[in-house]
């Protein structure tokens, strides 16, 4: 497995392994597929804004992805940064996540990031391990603050700090 920086032509695996996690679980709070237009703006608003987006390569296909940005508006706000890390369902538990994850963190690291925060439905008890492996801790429990396809959804935000002043 490869990890590196993804490019435009990447984006329709990416697009495809988004699509699908929306159609599939609640780990993202949209219930519409997208087209590739839609990500290849989101891709370009991040790499104009200088954040990372990684993709993981297995045989020259993409197994997955992962992207982090800001958390919330405002400068006060510009050493903390929202990741998010999403797998080819078919090569889901096989270390990618992982991979991805870890790389994220090393980059956030040497970018003198202070604190990186993942958003989690409360459900993916999956992601919330692998988070909590990485030394992740809950720091809130949103009950109901979204719905999807009809449930409302509790969200479960857990930070890392990175870089201790």
């Amino acid at each position: 497995m490869q990890i590196r920086r993804a490019s435009h032509s990447d984006l329709e695996a990416i697009t495809a392994i988004y699509n699908e996690v929306i159609s599939n679980s609640d780990a993202i709070y949209r219930e519409n597929a997208v087209p590739v237009s839609e990500r290849i703006g989101w891709f370009e608003a991040k790499i104009n804004d200088g954040f990372p987006v990684l993709v993981a390569v297995i045989a020259d296909q993409i197994a997955g992805y992962g992207v982090y940005g800001n958390f919330r508006f405002g400068e006060g706000y510009n050493q903390t940064v929202e990741h998010s890390v999403h797998v080819r369902s078919d090569l889901r538990s096989q270390g990618i996540g992982k991979a991805i994850l870890s790389e994220l963190i090393s980059i956030a690291i040497s970018e003198g990031r202070h604190v990186m925060v993942a958003a989690i439905d409360s459900k993916n008890l999956g992601s919330i391990t692998l988070h909590s492996k990485f030394g992740f801790t809950e720091s809130a429990r949103m009950p109901e603050v979204a719905r999807k396809n009809g449930n409302l959804l509790t969200l479960v935000l857990m930070q890392k700090i990175l870089n201790y002043e």
